[in-house]
């Protein structure tokens, strides 16, 4: 993981809505075969000319999701951003509820949060190059 970057959507106009990083994310980070296991989330702004958008995790320095989880399961991430322990968490959702740009998912199966780690899977993933991993500023 690059501790010293975060995720950026650099080109939204780029995305055709492949779903090429939700799935990248899904299977090798979460190790299964739903879009709704992503830690991003790509969808249609709706309508006919309807361009694509692309919520992600902004890598705050002080994430509120970690202040909202009473069990310590999120924890800040050097750089920004937040590491998830699946073991502490109590399925609360508080987490998903306390981000304040609503991009975080939560699996409602399991019951737990799914956040984006910062790993840049998908951005590895992305044919368009509407992602980057770069150096907060």
């Amino acid at each position: 993981m690059l501790d010293n970057k975060i995720l950026k959507v650099k080109n939204t106009g780029q995305c055709i809505g492949c779903y090429s990083c939700m799935i990248g994310c899904s299977t090798i980070v979460h190790k299964d075969h739903s879009l709704l296991m992503s830690g991003i989330a790509v969808k249609t702004s709706g309508g006919y000319p309807g361009r694509m958008v692309v919520d992600i995790c902004r890598g705050c320095i002080e994430p509120k999701c970690v202040s909202c989880c009473p069990t310590e399961a999120l924890k800040k991430r050097a750089g920004g951003g937040v590491r998830f322990n699946k073991d502490k968490c109590n399925g609360c959702s508080n987490c998903v509820e306390g981000c304040v740009i609503g991009g975080m998912q939560f699996n409602y199966d399991e019951k737990i949060p799914i956040p984006c780690i910062q790993c840049g899977i998908c951005v590895s993933r992305c044919p368009h190059e509407v992602l980057s991993m770069e150096a907060r500023l």
